[in-house]
Order: structure tokens, then sequence, then C-alpha cells
């Protein structure tokens, strides 16, 4: 799952992955990978995307605090 808004959101401040990652310390490839959701970052990596963009967790990782209430049952 993509995580648009963190795409979004750099785009909109006219940045590149590189750019992000250098401001983030962290690798081109890694930021690459968040973006595209083939990775998800550590508390510590989320904390600083967070600070950087300055939006709530949620917002920037909906997938990771996605709440699923699955009521469905299985009758085995």
């Amino acid at each position: 799952m993509k995580r648009r808004k963190l795409i979004e959101l750099r785009k909109q401040r006219n940045l590149t992955q590189r750019q992000v990652a250098e401001s983030l310390g962290i690798s081109e490839v890694y930021v690459r990978k968040i973006e595209k959701g083939d990775s998800n970052p550590g508390r510590e990596t989320m904390v600083k995307f967070q600070q950087f963009y300055q939006y709530e967790l949620t917002e920037l990782f909906p997938d990771i605090f996605l709440i699923n209430f699955d009521t469905e049952c299985i009758n085995q």
C-alpha cells in the first residue's frame, strides 16, 4: 500500500527522495521503500518523518495504525 500522504507532502515541498533522506539521516532507498509501502519504518524513523512533515503518525502511516474491527466468526 503506497503511503500517499508521504509522497504528497514531499512533492508539495518540491523535495526529492534524496533530499528527504539526507534531512532524516536515512538512505534514499529506505525512503523509497517506506513511501511505496514495501518497508515499515521503526519507531525512531516514524518520529523523524512526523517531526519533518509536522503531521500525525496516523496520517503518515495509516496502514500501520489501521484499526480493524473484524467481527466475522469462522465456524469449523
